[in-house]
């Protein structure tokens, strides 16, 4: 099994298709390199027949949710007493970027 030969324009449009810039030695080198990557696409298309389901994980995934239940946590006044500083039970930080 081999893929079509593939010239140097060929990949320089690819890569302007999918807005790649690449250097005059990366199109040498990509025109070179494809061929072979279509290949192995080429024997990973063919290792599952129409008999198997495409998937995305190999075993089941679920998610896993606690129940939402309120409980006791912090107090405003106990998660702010180690801060440096603070305003309104929220945590003060310096400003930035010259904001009022």
């Amino acid at each position: 099994m081999s893929s079509p030969e593939i010239s140097r324009d060929d990949v320089a449009h690819l890569a302007s298709l999918a807005r790649i810039d690449l250097s005059e030695s990366e199109l040498d080198r990509l025109g070179a390199e494809l061929p072979a990557i279509l290949d192995y696409v080429q024997v990973v298309q063919q290792a599952a027949g129409d008999d198997v389901p495409a998937m995305s994980h190999p075993v089941p995934v679920t998610n896993v949710f606690r129940p939402d239940e309120v409980t006791p946590s912090l107090t405003p006044e106990a998660a702010l007493a180690g801060a440096p500083a603070s305003e309104e039970q929220r945590f003060l930080v310096p400003k930035i970027l010259g904001e009022e």
